[in-house]
């Protein structure tokens, strides 16, 4: 009994007496091929993400610490110099301003001072570091701006402009070395804002000592003048020496009148008295006095009246120059009394944390969102070119 076996399967029935041969045949589905833009944008990303974080990332330890710029709360002066210097250093008045914090933190300068004996680079080129992830893996281009950019993807400073709180976050691959660089940058950072509260009161004193220099040489160029003009002109006080001379003169009248009746009556009376030539001599005395003392008081240039402008315009540029000595004094003592204070610190809020387990990167969470993402990019890439297709027919 003969049977014929298809290529792909067959299947035979049991012996039968017809000796009739049965033939099946089952027919096997193609398998479409994969096209180049589902193995671009699907097949190619996934298979990278899988090898990245299933074989070649590297742990990942996290420390975080969080700090704020503090100013202690006090009473604000009228004009004072301390808000202005404050404000014009970066600091506000009632809380501060972690601007220059955070700006030192992500710089070059804080870079070098924990780099110090490349402390920060081998910390990143251990042997152990992925060769993906290690700074420099090939030793040809280590200088230090390609340091710097790789220290900016490390080390994450933010602040919450609501709170006034600056966290700093720092990845390494050892928890011992996330701690350590992260308490550096803190201790730094205090640094950094202690040198510029000391600044900002030795400046503080400066500018006030610098006013009271200027107001003390101004005060003396004022009274030396005052000086100089009494000195030249012989006259004190023109407004004193003016009331004593018109109340002179006052007296000189009332003495005047007086001889004046008197020798009326006289000549009235007794026209042959000897008296009458006494009376005649008195006053003629009286009025030269009174005349001289008249031009003493306004006859000219040289007059009390005439003095007076003068002596006014020294005087009250002598009195404004005291006036101003004083209230530079009294700044100055308020400025050395706030530089006692410490107007600006960084007040830890939560201190360096030293993990005790890898945080990133998250293996299983990357991987199903690379999946999702070129899932998603490739649906619309498709979508995409179906309807370039069908535009161009």
């Amino acid at each position: 009994m003969d049977m014929k076996i298809s290529p792909i399967f067959a299947e035979s029935s049991p012996p039968d007496d017809s000796a009739e041969t049965t033939e099946v045949v089952v027919y096997r589905r193609r398998v479409p091929r994969p096209s180049l833009l589902f193995l671009l944008m699907v097949v190619l990303p996934i298979s990278a993400a899988v090898l990245y974080y299933g074989v070649l990332a590297s742990d990942v330890y996290i420390s975080q610490s969080e700090f704020v710029i503090h100013t202690p709360d006090k009473p604000q002066t009228a004009g004072g110099g301390v808000s202005g210097l404050l404000a014009a250093a970066g600091f506000s008045g009632q809380s501060g301003d972690p601007s220059a914090a955070q700006e030192y933190v992500s710089s070059r300068d804080a870079l070098r001072a924990i780099n110090k004996g490349d402390a920060f680079e081998k910390a990143y080129t251990r042997p152990g570091i992925s060769i993906v992830d290690r700074f420099d893996p090939f030793g040809e281009w280590g200088s230090f701006e390609r340091l710097y950019a790789y220290f900016q993807g490390k080390v994450a400073v933010a602040a919450d402009s609501t709170t006034g709180v600056t966290t700093v976050t720092v990845r390494a691959y050892t928890p011992q070395d996330a701690y350590k660089f992260n308490h550096e940058l803190l201790v730094l950072t205090e640094s950094v804002v202690d040198n510029l509260n000391q600044r900002g009161r030795e400046d503080l004193v400066r500018y006030a000592q610098s006013d009271v220099d200027i107001a003390k040489a101004r005060s003396e160029r004022a009274a030396l003048s005052l000086a100089a003009y009494r000195n030249r002109s012989g006259v004190v006080d023109p407004a004193a020496e003016s009331a004593a001379a018109l109340a002179m003169i006052s007296g000189l009248q009332t003495q005047l009148i007086a001889s004046k009746t008197e020798l009326a009556g006289v000549q009235q009376f007794a026209p042959e008295n000897p008296r009458i030539p006494v009376l005649k001599t008195q006053i003629a005395s009286i009025e030269g006095q009174m005349k001289q003392a008249l031009q003493k008081v306004a006859g000219g240039k040289n007059s009390l009246s005439g003095n007076s402008v003068e002596y006014q315009r020294l005087f009250l540029e002598s009195d404004f120059a005291d006036k101003q000595l004083a209230g530079a004094l009294a700044a100055l003592d308020q400025a050395r009394d706030d530089a006692r204070r410490q107007q600006v610190y960084l007040e830890r809020v939560v201190q360096p944390n030293l993990p005790d387990a890898p945080i990133e990167p998250r293996r299983l969470r990357d991987i199903f969102a690379a999946i999702i993402l070129s899932l998603i990019a490739f649906g619309i890439a498709k979508m995409l070119v179906a309807g370039v297709r069908e535009h161009a027919q």
